[in-house]
């Protein structure tokens, strides 16, 4: 609820019916507070400050006179006033949106008020779930590429995190623009890192050097920026060109289905058009927040299960029952609820969204306490995800937590990997075709064992695994075969 006057008074604490000013948290080191914590690891601080402190947490980093001070509310509760009923005054001013603004442009996910409706609306049409289910056949012809290419993988394994990358960033290409851009793979894997971590250390630094002074930081990100830019610009180039030829020929200018179609008519449409910077901030926003966010809960439930066979033979018995020999279609997406537990589960344990922010614009209680009106705030998914209140046992992958009935039981916001309320993911439905028919498809035709059992993890922009995630692949029909 957002404060009257007369909630303004502290109480003696939270339950006592009067909301509190005093929010815990850890004192940290006496001259830089929690900063160093945040640094090395802020996924593991945002949990050990949930044990120690609770779900209402006041943290901070750097040194006095730059400090920044930040409020993490790890309740479901708590997050649905924050994303949900009181999202309004829950806006993206955090400085992590500003510096994604910075280095991405004002795309639908930094986008805000009439910006951001009017973005929505022009692509809205892509995602409805009658569309999302028509990209079923480019899915599937993707991954068939990377089964045909796994027969012949190093024996000693393969790096799922790269693989799953790759594949999710050509999809959802072919898909969202029409276009095959294996030639811009090389680049966006070596550059969206770059930047993703420029992004996060500004974001949360005490003290930000101008973005153009020469330092080395500053000059490595811009280069990787001014690449990815360019890749952008390729893409929206090609696509161009493809569709004048194609008008030249007594055609189509395009088939229309595809995101830089809608957005070349949204320029001529006179509520608000779409200049190249605008066309150019919603392709790279697409490449970022599209492939990345699919590639890394691809990667971990197949990693998983691969640590797991038994829940991989189970998934695998039902991939066999429902599809036989032939390709999945969208319509299997309802008949394939073992793997898309697997899948959901694995979003718990490592929510591709680690951590969402935002800012406050009045003051709010919230379980018991005031969040101060400016003041930044943070919900944690893979907070969230492992409280012991809300899950049993919950560092434990069990896919047989989201049965229907489980499900059903639990608040909307114990699990909310695509974030919710009204800035909800617009491609959560794409997200959820796109990887249960992609692993469908990976795992009838190999099985997978686990060469790594533990992969390392960062917040980024979005969850970023450190290190690989191996597995070796033995096809299904050497296995049948003995061989």
């Amino acid at each position: 609820m957002t404060l009257t006057d007369s909630d303004r008074t502290p109480g003696p604490g939270p339950g006592s019916g009067e909301p509190v000013t005093d929010i815990p948290g850890p004192a940290g080191l006496p001259l830089i507070g929690s900063m160093l914590d945040l640094r090395r690891d802020s996924l593991s601080a945002f949990l050990r400050a949930r044990r120690e402190h609770g779900d209402v947490v006041r943290l901070e980093a750097g040194p006095p006179g730059l400090r920044s001070v930040f409020h993490a509310v790890f309740s479901p509760a708590g997050v649905q006033q924050i994303l949900g009923t009181e999202a309004a005054n829950f806006r993206k001013d955090h400085p992590l949106y500003e510096e994604v603004r910075q280095a991405f442009g004002n795309g639908l996910l930094t986008s805000q008020d009439e910006d951001y409706l009017r973005q929505r609306r022009l692509v809205q049409p892509l995602f409805t779930k009658r569309r999302v289910d028509t990209y079923a056949a480019a899915v599937t012809t993707e991954a068939d590429a990377v089964c045909e290419r796994w027969r012949t993988a190093d024996p000693a394994g393969v790096d799922l995190v790269a693989e799953m990358n790759r594949l999710a960033l050509r999809t959802v290409s072919r898909i969202l623009f029409g276009t095959d851009v294996e030639a811009a793979v090389d680049v966006i894997h070596r550059c969206a890192p770059i930047i993703n971590a420029y992004v996060v250390r500004r974001a949360y630094a005490p003290l930000k050097v101008p973005r153009d002074w020469p330092t080395p930081g500053n000059r490595k990100a811009q280069e990787a920026s001014a690449e990815f830019s360019a890749v952008c610009d390729r893409i929206i180039a090609e696509r161009r060109a493809a569709s004048r030829e194609a008008a030249e020929d007594g055609g189509r200018a395009a088939d229309g289905d595809d995101l830089l179609s809608l957005l070349a008519e949204a320029g001529n449409e006179e509520d608000g058009s779409l200049d190249a910077t605008e066309v150019r901030e919603q392709v790279l926003i697409f490449l970022l927040a599209g492939h990345e966010t699919t590639a890394t809960s691809m990667a971990f439930t197949l990693h998983l299960l691969a640590k797991h066979p038994e829940e991989q033979a189970r998934v695998r018995e039902e991939i066999d029952r429902v599809l036989a020999d032939r390709a999945p279609t969208a319509a299997d997406l309802e008949r394939l609820p073992c793997l898309t537990r697997a899948f959901k589960e694995a979003m718990r344990l490592y929510p591709a969204a680690p951590v969402i922010s935002r800012r406050a614009v009045e003051a709010t209680v919230i379980g018991g306490y005031v969040i101060p009106a400016g003041a930044d705030v943070v919900v944690a998914p893979w907070v969230t995800h492992r409280s012991p209140d809300l899950w049993e046992d919950p560092e434990r992958f069990d896919p047989e937590r989201f049965t229907p009935e489980r499900e059903a039981a639990r608040h909307r916001y114990a699990w909310f990997p695509f974030g919710g309320g009204p800035r909800a993911c617009i491609g959560q439905h794409f997200s959820m075709l796109e990887s249960v028919l992609a692993m469908a498809t990976l795992l009838r035709s190999h099985e997978l064992e686990a060469v790594d059992q533990e992969v390392p993890v960062a917040a980024g922009i979005t969850l970023q695994a450190t290190g690989p995630a191996r597995v070796r692949l033995r096809p299904r029909d050497l296995v049948a075969e003995g061989r």
